[in-house]
Formats: structure tokens, C-alpha cells, sequence
């Protein structure tokens, strides 16, 4: 009885990741705005409008989002090169070495094993398969793969906390924007 125990708990078990499958995503439209490169940390994009242009077949899924103040933009960073992508498992968020070295999954870098970057920004309107939206911080020709409306019932946390570096860096933001 005790071999098998033994033999039972000595069994290598399968590794669960080979067996994930690889995941093809279409996007659902593109970001249009007058920003062409990615911008510094400090870049105030808050000013800028832009447009999702919504695959014309996809319009009527648009139905009812005008009734939200907010969408939520899942994007792809499309100037991000492949092999900078996932390049660093550590970094100085927003390439300031003031701020403390953090795993990347602890960041909102674009430098992620899988880009998807995500924001919560005021709608301002919809005309068709254009969705108008500002400050999101997205360049001009992103690929955009999702929207969701914003739900403070579910998307606020209330109880939300962020490490004191971070509260401190906003708070700096906030100062120089009031300016």
C-alpha cells in the first residue's frame, strides 16, 4: 500500500501550459487621432479626441453604448515591435528610476507579454460605426479589439489601493496639469 502511495504521488504531473492553445483576435475597428508615435510619460492625454472607426459590418453591435458617459477601449499597441514585446519581465514604470523596479504584470507598460492595453475614457458620441472618445491614449492606427461599457456598479472599486509611488507620481501629474 505504501508503493503505491509513493508511485501515485511521484508521477509527474502534465504541464498545463503546453496545452493552452494559441489565440487569434480580429479587431473590431481602428483609432483615429492626430498622434502618430508614442508619446513621452507626462503627455497629457486627456486633450486628445479621437475616433474608433468601428468596422462597418460591426455598427449595429454600437446599438445602446450612447447611453453610457464612459466606454472602456481594450487596444493593441501596433508600433510596439515583436521582439521588444515581453523583452523585460522588470522595469522602472514610466522609465523613471525613481519610481521602484516592478514586475511588468505590476505596470500598465506596453512593453507586456500580450499588449492589450485598456481605458476607461469619456463618449463623447456615436455617428454610425464612429465611436468619439477623449483621452485615450492610444496612437493613431491602433487596432482596436474591444468596447465595453463602463459600469461603475462593477468597474469601480471603491476599496481600490495603489502602492504610495504611484498615489505620488499622480499626485505630481495633477499639480503640473493644474498649472
Amino acid at each position: 500500500m505504501l508503493k503505491r502511495i509513493r508511485r501515485l504521488l511521484s508521477r509527474r504531473r502534465p504541464d498545463p501550459f503546453l496545452e493552452l492553445p494559441d489565440i487569434a483576435i480580429r479587431p473590431i475597428g481602428i483609432v483615429r487621432n492626430d498622434i502618430e508615435v508614442p508619446q513621452a510619460a507626462g503627455f497629457d492625454w486627456q486633450q486628445v479626441t479621437s475616433r474608433i472607426v468601428v468596422r462597418p459590418e460591426l455598427a449595429d453591435a454600437l446599438l445602446g453604448l450612447d447611453t453610457y458617459s464612459h466606454v472602456i477601449v481594450l487596444f493593441w499597441p501596433h508600433l510596439v515591435p515583436e521582439d521588444v514585446r515581453g523583452s523585460k519581465r522588470r522595469l522602472h514604470p514610466m522609465d523613471d528610476p525613481q519610481n521602484p523596479l516592478q514586475g511588468i504584470l505590476a505596470t500598465r507598460s506596453q512593453i507586456r507579454f500580450n499588449p492589450i492595453l485598456t481605458t476607461a475614457v469619456p463618449l463623447l458620441g456615436i455617428k454610425k460605426n464612429i465611436v468619439r472618445v477623449k483621452g485615450l491614449d492610444a496612437v493613431n492606427g491602433s487596432p482596436v479589439l474591444d468596447l465595453k461599457p463602463y459600469n461603475p456598479y462593477f468597474d469601480a472599486v471603491v476599496e481600490g489601493k495603489v502602492p504610495g509611488w504611484l498615489a505620488e507620481a499622480a499626485e505630481r501629474r495633477r499639480a503640473v496639469s493644474e498649472k
